[in-house]
C-alpha cells in the first residue's frame, strides 16, 4: 500500500496497481484493513468501483493520462540518455490505451 502511495506522486511507478493488490490482500488477511481501504476518502471510491466492475469516471480517466504524460515528458527531458527516452512511450501508450478502453462510469447527478 505504502508504494501505491508513494507512486501517487512519483512518475513511473504505478499507483493503482499497487493499491488493489494491497486491497486483495487485506481482504484475506485483515478485514479491518480492507474496510479502512475502502472506505478512504482520498481513493477507497476508486478501489471499490475497480473490484465492482463499475468503471473509471471520465474525469478521472483525463487527469490520469494527463498527469502521466506530463511525467514522461518531465522524466524524458531530465533522462541522461537519449535513446532511452523513446522507451517511455511503452508504458505511456499501454497505459493510455488501458484507460481509454476500460469501462467509462456514468457520471453521478450531484447531492442536493
Amino acid at each position: 500500500m505504502v508504494l501505491g502511495i508513494i507512486g501517487a506522486f512519483l512518475p513511473l511507478l504505478p499507483t493503482t496497481p499497487f493499491l488493489l493488490l494491497a486491497s486483495a490482500c487485506f481482504l484475506r488477511s485483515s478485514p479491518k484493513a480492507a474496510e479502512w481501504m475502502l472506505n478512504n476518502r482520498y481513493f477507497g471510491e476508486y478501489v471499490r468501483d475497480f473490484q465492482e466492475n463499475r468503471g473509471i469516471p471520465m474525469g478521472v480517466k483525463i487527469r490520469a493520462i494527463v498527469i502521466m504524460w506530463a511525467s514522461l515528458a518531465v522524466s524524458a527531458y531530465v533522462m541522461p540518455v537519449p535513446w532511452a527516452r523513446w522507451l517511455l512511450l511503452i508504458p505511456g501508450a499501454g497505459v493510455t490505451i488501458f484507460l481509454l478502453r476500460y469501462k467509462t462510469r456514468p457520471a453521478t447527478p450531484p447531492k442536493a
